[in-house]
């Protein structure tokens, strides 16, 4: 069983985030926890205050999270009649990265899905800047940006970029390999090479990620730097109609923006129009 947490506004953003998982997990026995964070005070502890006063402000936006998240269980069951799928609610009322946390953690969620507005749009922004913070600070569970413009298509094809810099264990690649499996993907290894820097223990990650990934298929690719990082990896994946996903790990991209000062998850994130797989390591 895997359980998914969709975060919603009830935007349309948020329902293609939710559709997108639908079709990505439609052999798969799933249940989907649908979760809208509400707040009754512009701050914290003045929305506690409310909550613990059961105030009639609280009573409303209660009421009307869990009639807006009824309704949107109806248009669900209506455009979803998928057996191995089930549905649930969650109306809470806290901030939207202490309602994500408190349920990934509570629920044992596999994946969390979060719509963007695309990078076609007027501006590549996140939806309320929500998505950017959720991979920012939910760092214990993987993240997938679904831009809501990109049209479902099976994901031949994962691009997974690395600097070799980490050894990874099996666990940590684990989000990647179950969905590559869902579909037979099969998984691109890009590394971008950059001649002015020396990784050290290169060849012994190389030769563990190949032991990590083999069973699924896959093909590790060497090309030079040219441009800025996240350029370089939106450029490859608009470029290979085959590759359905990018997927990350932070940890890797922590260290580089430390040396190249460019927020590479965020600009990925920003422009990216097929959806995108956050994996953190532990820290």
């Amino acid at each position: 069983m895997t359980n998914i947490l969709i975060p919603t506004d009830f935007s349309a953003n948020a329902l293609h985030a939710l559709n997108y998982a639908n079709f990505l997990f439609k052999n798969e026995e799933c249940t989907f926890y649908i979760l809208n964070a509400f707040q009754t005070g512009a701050s914290n502890l003045e929305n506690l205050r409310n909550i613990q006063k059961n105030t009639k402000l609280f009573k409303a936006n209660k009421e009307a999270s869990q009639r807006n998240l009824k309704e949107l269980l109806h248009v669900i069951h209506a455009e979803n009649n998928n057996r191995q799928h089930a549905y649930k609610t969650i109306a809470k009322a806290d901030s939207l990265l202490n309602a994500i946390g408190k349920s990934s953690i509570e629920l044992q969620i596999s994946y969390i899905f979060m719509g963007t507005r695309g990078a076609s749009g007027l501006k590549s922004v996140f939806m309320g800047s929500n998505t950017a913070a959720v991979i920012s600070k939910i760092d214990f569970c993987p993240i997938v940006a679904v831009p809501s413009d990109y049209n479902f298509n099976i994901p031949r094809t994962i691009l997974f970029t690395t600097g070799f810099e980490h050894v990874y264990d099996k666990y940590e690649l684990n989000p990647m390999l179950l969905l590559a499996k869902l579909w037979d993907s099969k998984i691109q290894i890009l590394h971008l090479l950059d001649t002015t820097k020396i990784i050290e223990h290169k060849e012994t990650a190389k030769k563990v990620i190949s032991k990590r990934l083999k069973n699924v298929d896959y093909e590790i690719i060497e090309i030079e730097k040219k441009g800025k990082i996240a350029t370089e990896i939106n450029k490859r994946a608009e470029h290979n109609e085959n590759i359905g996903m990018v997927a990350i790990i932070d940890y890797w991209h922590s260290f580089i923006e430390k040396i190249t000062h460019e927020p590479v998850v965020k600009t990925i994130a920003f422009s990216t129009k097929i959806p995108l797989l956050v994996m953190h390591l532990p820290k």
